[in-house]
């Protein structure tokens, strides 16, 4: 039933069964037509902000450990330590991939290493794309 106040008078309208499921499936195939809607804010995040913090805590505690330890100021200077290949290895394997990176520059970091394995705990790898 349809109201449509063409005139002064208000006139009332029926619609046939037919006309109402001729209108049904045109909005049918109309939401066919649309292309699906996605939530953006659930598909982009993939981290969250506690877990990304902690993460950069984490990094920029090690440069600054890294610069104090070695003295240098230039980027080609320092060391890189990659973080993600780090979560990869076991607890071992992570302090003698550190030992041997440290040991290629000449100074002890004993308090180095243990300070980063100790705050890597529980972080997650990122995938590459999230890396930059």
């Amino acid at each position: 039933m349809e109201a449509q106040p063409r005139s002064q008078h208000p006139r009332v309208m029926f619609r046939t069964p037919k006309e109402q499921e001729e209108e049904k499936e045109e909005k049918e195939q109309e939401e066919r037509e649309r292309p699906p809607q996605r939530r953006l804010g659930r598909l982009t995040i993939r981290y969250d902000r506690r877990d990304l913090q902690r993460r950069l805590d984490v990094e920029q505690w090690a440069e600054s450990q890294l610069q104090l330890l070695f003295d240098c100021d230039q980027e080609e200077e320092q060391l890189q330590i990659d973080i993600d290949e780090l979560l990869d290895l076991s607890d071992s394997d992570q302090r003698s991939r550190l030992n041997m990176l440290l040991q290629q520059r000449g100074k002890p970091a004993e308090d180095f290493i243990n300070g980063l394995l100790i705050r890597i705990k529980g972080l997650r790898k990122m995938s590459p794309q999230h890396r930059k």
